[in-house]
């Protein structure tokens, strides 16, 4: 059920402008290029972006129908990314990443969100990112299970001796909010 909602959800028009979300590149601009993994990628705007930064991604979404949308962006962009379709409840890439990131990992469907952020957490490499960037409740998104910036530090459960939280904010992007949280693994 899950796969089948976002293969329609992406299986009409373009859903997304294609340009990386400002958050990130905010975030990410200053690190240097290493291996980068983006979970729940879409359209392929932010992994493409950080390809042509020079970062080596491997991105994900449960949608071929996306992933294949995003492989014709990024051939269009003169990039390469390694896309790999996953659905996160179950699976993610193996290995370790220097940066790891998602963006607006929400779901109208069942979607074990903490789990999944745990599992790409433990994919950090040491010294590496985690960035996440959420919807906050506002009068864009007024859905009430949308976690606020202490939620999601919450519902990540990093131990202090580990990792340093080095970004919490809630960032106005017109007329929506979002949640903005950035860890640093030690």
């Amino acid at each position: 059920m899950t796969r089948a909602f976002w293969e329609d959800f992406y299986g009409g028009e373009r859903r997304w402008s294609g340009k990386p979300n400002a958050s990130l590149v905010d975030e990410v601009a200053e690190l240097e290029p290493g291996t980068a993994l983006d979970l729940g990628c879409g359209e392929g705007g932010d992994a493409i972006w950080l390809a042509a930064q020079g970062w080596t991604v491997t991105a994900t979404d449960i949608s071929q129908t996306a992933l294949d949308i995003a492989a014709r962006h990024a051939a269009e962009a003169g990039v390469a990314v390694n896309w790999e379709r996953h659905d996160l409840a179950e699976s993610q890439p193996a290995g370790r990443f220097d940066l790891v990131t998602t963006s607006f990992l929400h779901s109208k469907v069942e979607l074990p969100r903490a789990q999944i952020l745990r599992a790409a957490a433990e994919a950090v490499a040491s010294g590496g990112t985690l960035l996440i960037i959420g919807h906050a409740p506002s009068a864009e998104h007024h859905h009430a299970d949308l976690p606020g910036l202490d939620e999601v530090v919450a519902e990540l459960g990093l131990p202090e001796d580990r990792w340093e939280l080095e970004t919490s904010e809630l960032r106005e992007r017109g007329s929506r909010i979002d949640t903005v949280v950035r860890f640093r693994r030690r």
